[in-house]
């Protein structure tokens, strides 16, 4: 059985606590996946020392020899895709063509940042005195602590880890328990890739010990997270009393808008797939759909017809559409918000029982009527594969009901309406807007991140990240 070991220093460690814990398969719970461990402040001090101790050297090499690491670890995790897609499908229950594609991503991601070494890092400014060169530079932060999510247990950490080492700087990361096996997978790659001790390091736990721990250790120059609101803001708060920088990506309650000129077919399957894929459990999942009244009755009907239709099993088996829940817990949340709905008087007209209940941990896809945006299942995330929709009688009813929630991740729109769309990027309180496309999906060139409650305004992937992994030096020189 696989044990996720702490990575510190370049070696694989046991650590002093000898407490471990099993991950078991959600869609098969007979089945135990492997162990990790549950580390303690001393595995984690020994993580942060052997990073900053490294992190001069690191820091001293050229961009384009820090890309040629990352090239191989790209190279490595290519030839061991499906190992790592087959582990990461059976730790959180995402279906194998899911954690495949998701794979595909981490090694594009990168690749792409490996290729950031030789890209600019500053620029040339006027200066006043005309004997003088004023230019800009960037510098890594340090130490950067990486708190990831279980719900993306491959992309995620990459798109945090891969430019924080291009741009310089040493990582600890602390994974989601619920995934740390995926993410030792993951770590062996750059194992094998022959990274200089300390400039990458894994310590698993609890993230009220770990995640906490490295939030307050003096010696962590900046904390990179996704999660939850809760818990993001406590490690925001912790790092922003000490003085290190922070960067929050949390949760989301996102918007489908549907105009009577929409194309009814793509927008039934795009609200479909960003509702329902990896079952409901993305950030930027489709959680609110507001369509025009002249073709709600058609839109609900296809809508539901499709839902009822989707095939809802083992993750492994190839016909699988969507897989279980990742975890007892958060069965147990989709459900009480589904009671919830139920008794705030919403219509359940799709889906909204547990299934399969010897095997793991079963939903049917769900989908609520609803006339009241105040509702619990309106204004909460839910993190699952529940659909609340509302009928509107104009686009300007849409976003007025669509902004009136605390998050601002991700949001679309359908419609051939060149004004609807501009009203929409105008008007819409969203971070990543999406024309005619799901709600659900991130590219790894462009900059992503949202408003409100849902982020700390800052952005993570693309040229964007070196804004949070680089501080700025302005150079006088006469």
């Amino acid at each position: 059985m696989l044990t996720a070991l702490n990575y510190i220093n370049g070696k694989w460690s046991e650590t002093s606590t000898g407490n471990t814990k099993e991950n078991v398969n959600p869609g098969n719970v007979n089945e135990v996946v492997g162990s990790y461990q549950e580390s303690d402040l001393h595995d984690l001090n020994q993580a942060v020392e052997a990073a900053s101790k490294a992190k001069k050297a690191w820091k001293k090499l050229s961009g384009s020899n820090r890309g040629e690491y990352l090239y191989k670890v790209a190279d490595i995790m290519e030839e061991r895709s499906e190992e790592i897609a087959l582990i990461a499908s059976k730790e959180m229950g995402k279906t194998i063509a899911e954690t495949r594609g998701e794979t595909t991503r981490g090694i594009a991601i990168l690749r792409y940042y490996a290729g950031e070494g030789m890209r600019k890092v500053g620029d040339v400014i006027p200066s006043t005195d005309a004997s003088a060169l004023m230019f800009t530079t960037r510098v890594p932060l340090g130490v950067v602590g990486v708190i990831t999510p279980w719900n993306f247990p491959v992309a995620i950490p990459i798109w945090k880890m891969a430019p924080a080492l291009i741009y310089g700087n040493t990582v600890v990361i602390k994974p989601a328990s619920e995934t740390a096996l995926t993410c030792v997978k993951i770590l062996e790659c750059f194992d094998d890739a022959n990274l200089p001790a300390g400039v990458i390091n894994c310590v698993t736990g609890k993230g009220s010990v770990i995640g906490q721990g490295i939030a307050e250790h003096t010696k962590v120059n900046g904390i990179t997270f996704t999660g939850s609101n809760s818990v993001g803001k406590q490690i925001g708060h912790t790092a922003f009393e000490r003085g290190a920088k922070y960067q929050l990506e949390m949760g989301g309650k996102n918007p489908v808008i549907v105009a009577n000129d929409a194309d009814l077919n793509i927008a039934v399957e795009a609200t479909i797939s960003g509702a329902f894929k990896s079952t409901g459990q993305k950030c930027t999942a489709t959680s609110r759909v507001f369509v025009g009244s002249e073709i709600y009755p058609a839109f609900k009907e296809q809508l539901v017809k499709r839902t009822n239709e989707l095939l809802v099993g083992d993750s492994l088996a190839e016909g699988t559409w969507m897989g279980p829940c990742a975890s007892k817990s958060q069965l147990a949340t989709c459900l009480e918000y589904i009671n919830k709905g139920i008794e705030e008087g919403a219509e359940l007209i799709a889906g909204g029982n547990q299934i399969h209940h010897d095997k793991g941990y079963f939903i049917e896809p769900t989908i609520f009527e609803c006339t009241d945006h105040s509702q619990t299942i309106a204004q909460e995330e839910i993190f699952g594969p529940v659909i609340a929709l509302f009928k509107v009688e104009s686009v300007n009813e849409a976003l007025k009901l669509a902004n009136d929630v605390e998050y601002g991740l991700s949001a679309s729109i359908f419609t051939t309406n060149i004004s609807e769309m501009l009203t929409f990027v105008e008007d819409i309180e969203a971070g990543l807007l999406r024309i005619n496309a799901e709600s659900a999906g991130v590219e790894l060139q462009a900059p992503f991140g949202g408003v409100k409650q849902s982020s700390s305004h800052s952005r993570e992937q693309g040229e964007a990240a070196k804004e949070f992994f680089t501080s700025i030096k302005t150079v006088f020189l006469k």
